[in-house]
C-alpha cells in the first residue's frame, strides 16, 4: 500500500497530506541523505532518495581510511569552521555524539573509541557502515533511486523534480548532495546551483582535510617516508595550530593524518615547523650526532633517508632541522584530493532545523552548508546531526 502511495503522489503532488502520505524527496544518497531518509521512514514518511550515481555511499565507505570513522568522544564546535558557530554547537546538543552511535548500533553493529576518541565500528569496515543503511532503507520501505540526477529543482504548489529517470513533485525536498570535494564520488558542486536557484548564496569554496603543497626543493627524495612527529602552523609571529601525529612525505608536499588535520588551519603563505623527534631535547640530539661522523650520526634518530636528506641538505644546521625543519605552504592539491569543503550555503540562510529562509519547506544537510570539521570524524558527525535536524523539521513543516 505504502508503494502505491508514493507512486501515486508523484501525479498528484499539489494535494496537501498528513505525515503518513508527505511525500520528501532526499537529494543525495551520502551519510547525510541515508540518515534523513531512515529518520523519515521510521516516522512514517513516504520517502524517496535519489541518487546521481550508481551506488550508495562511496564517500563514507572510504571514510576513516576505509575503516569508519564515524564521530569523535571529544565534541563540540570548536572542532567546526562555520558563518555561525553558535548553531553548529547547538546543532551537536540536539543530535550529539552519543546519539550517533545509538543511532548506528540500533541498525545492528558496534562502534567502539581508539585511544584518541575516534569512534569506529568494531571491524574497522567502512562499506560495511554503509551495508547497515542500506538493510535499514530497505527495512523501512524507503524508495531508493539510482543514476537519478537531479537537474532541476524548483516551486509552483509543490515542489517539481528534473531528473535523469524523469520528472516528479515532492512536498518536502532535502538537499543533501555534498561539497565540491572528491569528485570521484559524484560530488562536483553541481548542486549548489539547485540552492541558488531559490536565491541563496555560496560562501566561497576552498578544500580542506587535504595534501599540502610545499616547496619541491625541500621534501625531493622524501616520497614515501613516514614519521612520527609534531607539526606547528606558523603565520606570521603566531602558532595557529600545533599537534603531534602522523606525517607522510610526498611529491610535492606532505600528507598524513596529522597534516590533513593541519590543512584545516594552514593557508597560503604559512610555514610548516616539522620536529621530527618530539620527546627528545635539542641538547640530546646534538649529544648523539656528536658520536659518528656524517650518516653514523644519524643512526636510530629518523630514518636512513629523511637522514641522508637533511645531512646533505642542512649541513652544520643539521640539529636545529631536526627540532625545527621549516616547509613554507604554497598551496594544497585541491578538491580532487580534499575529503570536504570548506563553504557552502551560509547557516546564517536557514533556520534552527536547517529549513531555508528563503523557501518553506527546502532543506539542507551535510556537506553542502558552509560547515566543515577537523579531521577525527566530525564532518560525518555533521552529517548526522544535520540529517536529524532536517528530518525532524521536515515532519514539523
Amino acid at each position: 500500500m505504502k508503494n502505491f502511495i508514493c507512486q501515486s503522489i508523484d501525479k498528484i503532488f499539489s494535494m496537501r497530506y498528513d505525515k503518513n502520505m508527505t511525500k520528501i524527496a532526499i537529494i543525495g544518497g551520502g551519510a547525510a541523505g541515508m540518515a534523513c531518509a531512515v529518520h523519515l521512514a521510521r516516522q512514517g514518511c513516504c520517502v524517496t532518495l535519489l541518487e546521481r550515481g550508481e551506488r550508495l555511499g562511496r564517500k563514507l565507505a572510504a571514510t576513516g581510511n576505509g575503516q569508519g570513522n564515524v564521530t569523535n568522544t571529544a565534541m563540540g564546535q570548536e572542532f567546526y569552521f562555520s558563518d555561525d558557530p553558535d548553531k553548529v554547537g547547538r546543532a551537536l546538543l540536539r543530535f550529539s555524539n552519543a546519539d550517533t552511535v545509538r543511532m548506528l548500533e540500533d541498525m545492528g553493529g558496534i562502534f567502539l573509541p581508539d585511544g584518541r576518541g575516534r569512534v569506529y565500528p568494531a571491524g574497522r569496515q567502512a562499506s560495511a557502515i554503509v551495508d547497515l543503511f542500506r538493510r535499514e532503507l530497505s527495512r523501512c520501505g524507503v524508495d531508493v533511486r539510482l543514476g537519478a540526477r537531479v537537474r532541476s529543482l524548483s516551486f509552483s504548489d509543490g515542489f517539481h523534480l528534473g531528473t535523469d529517470g524523469g520528472d516528479f513533485g515532492a512536498d518536502r525536498v532535502v538537499l543533501a548532495a555534498g561539497g565540491k570535494a572528491a569528485e570521484h564520488f559524484g560530488t562536483d558542486g553541481s548542486a549548489y546551483a539547485l540552492a541558488e536557484g531559490f536565491g541563496h548564496t555560496v560562501s566561497p569554496l576552498s578544500p580542506a582535510l587535504v595534501r599540502l603543497k610545499t616547496q619541491p626543493a625541500l621534501v625531493r627524495g622524501l616520497k614515501g617516508i613516514r614519521v612520527d612527529g609534531a607539526l606547528g602552523v606558523v603565520r606570521g609571529n603566531k602558532t595557529v595550530f600545533s599537534d603531534r601525529g602522523d606525517i607522510l612525505f610526498t611529491d610535492g608536499g606532505v600528507s598524513g593524518d596529522l597534516v590533513f588535520r593541519a590543512s584545516s588551519y594552514a593557508r597560503e603563505g604559512d610555514i610548516l615547523e616539522i620536529d621530527f623527534l618530539p620527546d627528545v631535547a635539542e641538547e640530546r640530539v646534538r649529544g648523539a650526532l656528536s658520536k659518528g661522523e656524517g650518516e653514523d650520526g644519524l643512526l636510530c634518530l629518523v630514518p636512513n633517508g629523511l637522514g641522508r636528506f637533511l645531512l646533505r641538505t642542512q649541513g652544520d644546521r643539521l640539529a636545529s632541522a631536526l627540532k625545527k625543519y621549516r616547509l613554507p605552504v604554497t598551496g594544497t592539491f585541491g578538491f580532487r584530493e580534499a575529503q570536504v569543503t570548506r563553504g557552502g550555503i551560509p547557516l546564517a540562510e536557514t533556520d534552527e532545523t536547517l529549513q531555508s529562509i528563503k523557501r518553506k519547506g527546502l532543506f539542507f544537510a551535510g556537506e553542502i552548508l558552509n560547515v566543515d570539521g577537523v579531521c577525527g570524524g566530525y564532518n560525518l558527525q555533521w552529517a548526522f546531526t544535520s540529517a536529524f535536524l532536517a528530518a525532524e523539521g521536515a515532519m514539523r513543516c
